[in-house]
């Protein structure tokens, strides 16, 4: 079967194959690097990798770009709080990102660009518009009309037929159905960073930063544009008017869109204050494995509900998963090959990669993986798993994990302060108070996955490292 995606613009289940050549020229939208990334960005983030990683699978090479966006009002909002330039300011942001995409084990694009390195090229990309007529001035900043795009909203599939001409939006980001001109280029406020340029003094938009850097890397068409659900609108259908307006082309091919990661039923976002880090799972004794088979768990387009309860049965699968590996590396089978067995384990590749290939349906795929070691392990029980079919068991399990990415233990690491130490029992007695006897023995049991045993007393709570 073919390898096939859900395209946003289409609303449909397409058969995907590149433009040109063999490879594919992908976009992600990468974060806004104003504070630490959240598990809600990194299922979108590990929903890409294990795309990139199925596309090379399936044959295919990759000219992958992700940008990091390094000037937004936020950004210039929190620098400001924190007396640093945009540049000290997100430094550390971005190299906490590319840390904790390494220790989630994502692959990293072909390119990683910043905006701030990318300002000329805006500047020129916002130019062309003007030529085109799709924009105006007023008090000195840049606009797009959006009235002059009959296709605006194609990707969102709103309808914007009753669009106010002339209203407009400078924030980056505004409400869902609001359809109003939006902003190009910025013009200089007192205490805002800004550049010198033929637009006047002033900085760019959000949305020019994406279009302007994807068709520099990866020309006018893109094969795939990636990104979280919450992007859509308006920064992709934005995205979409302001490229194809200076091309007269399609801007991207296929559009996919990664559903939300909630927390109680509730979308984890930083301004809901609901979210949890990575740093922070790893703090409380969690390995980046079982965060990362959870966040590829279920499909990317349906929504996940994170619980520390998932969390730990992601740990329960992948010591099946090792224990399963570890058991055909060791085990002393018999010699020759069952070939029933052997058509078993081709089965299971064919069940796994058509999964795949059905807008990758990792919860599919990862059945096939189970349901393959259920019956093998049963075989090897009752002594009909021969000495040569562990050699195509050990290579599903490789295929699996060229994928997925869990079977290796982490080698890095964690090592909690005597302060996060403390501040963690503080946050235990609380929860005790509380009644909310879940989170204290999730508390204890990441402490003491960490080698930090506690001891309660009538003088209060002991703790020694072991």
């Amino acid at each position: 079967m073919a390898l096939r995606f859900y395209n946003t613009l289409t609303q449909k289940v397409e058969a995907f194959a590149p433009l040109h050549d063999n490879v594919v020229r992908m976009y992600t939208c990468g974060p806004t690097v104003y504070n630490y990334v959240h598990i809600g960005n990194l299922r979108t983030f590990t929903f890409q990798d294990i795309l990139r990683r199925w596309l090379r699978a399936r044959g295919f090479e990759l000219d992958h770009v992700m940008n990091i966006t390094d000037i937004e009002d936020k950004i210039i909002r929190h620098a400001a709080a924190a007396h640093q330039t945009i540049y000290e300011y997100t430094a550390q942001y971005t190299a906490a990102f590319l840390e904790d995409s390494a220790t989630l084990r994502l692959e990293r694009p072909e390119h990683i660009v910043k905006a701030t390195d990318h300002i000329q090229d805006m500047v020129t990309a916002i130019q062309k518009l003007e030529a085109g007529g799709y924009t105006y001035i007023s008090d000195g900043s840049v606009y797009y009309r959006i009235a002059k795009f009959p296709e605006y909203g194609k990707l969102s599939h709103n309808d914007f037929s009753g669009i106010r001409s002339g209203a407009r939006v400078d924030m980056d980001e505004y409400d869902k159905a609001d359809a109003r001109d939006f902003v190009l280029w910025k013009a200089k406020k007192e205490e805002e960073p800004a550049w010198q340029s033929s637009l006047g003094e002033g900085r760019p938009g959000w949305h020019i930063e994406c279009s302007a850097m994807a068709m520099k890397y990866l020309g006018e068409t893109l094969d795939i544009h990636t990104g979280g659900v919450d992007l859509a609108f308006p920064h992709h259908e934005n995205e979409i008017a302001q490229s194809e307006a200076i091309t007269g082309k399609p801007f991207a091919r296929f559009w996919l869109h990664a559903e939300h990661l909630s927390i109680d039923a509730q979308k984890m976002s930083k301004s809901l204050g609901n979210f949890h880090t990575l740093r922070d799972l790893l703090k409380e004794g969690y390995a980046p494995e079982p965060i990362r088979y959870l966040l590829a768990s279920v499909p990317y387009r349906k929504k996940l509900n994170f619980t520390f309860d998932g969390l730990r049965a992601a740990a329960t699968s992948i010591d099946r998963l090792r224990n399963y590996k570890l058991r055909l590396e060791t085990a002393k089978f018999p010699d020759g090959t069952n070939t029933k067995l052997e058509a078993r384990t081709q089965e299971a590749h064919r069940a796994f990669d058509e999964a795949l290939d059905d807008d990758l349906n990792t919860a599919e795929a990862l059945a096939a993986v189970f349901e393959y070691i259920r019956d093998t392990n049963s075989a090897m029980d009752a002594g009909e798993f021969l000495a040569a079919n562990a050699i195509g068991a050990l290579e599903f399990l490789r295929r699996f994990d060229s994928i997925f990415d869990v079977l290796a233990p982490s080698t890095k690491e964690i090592s909690l302060s005597d302060h996060e130490i403390d501040g963690l029992i503080a946050e235990r007695i609380a929860a005790k108070k509380a009644r909310d006897f879940t989170r204290a023995d999730q508390i204890r049991a990441g402490l003491a996955g960490q080698g930090i045993i506690l001891e309660d007393t009538k003088e209060g709570v002991r703790w020694k490292r072991q």
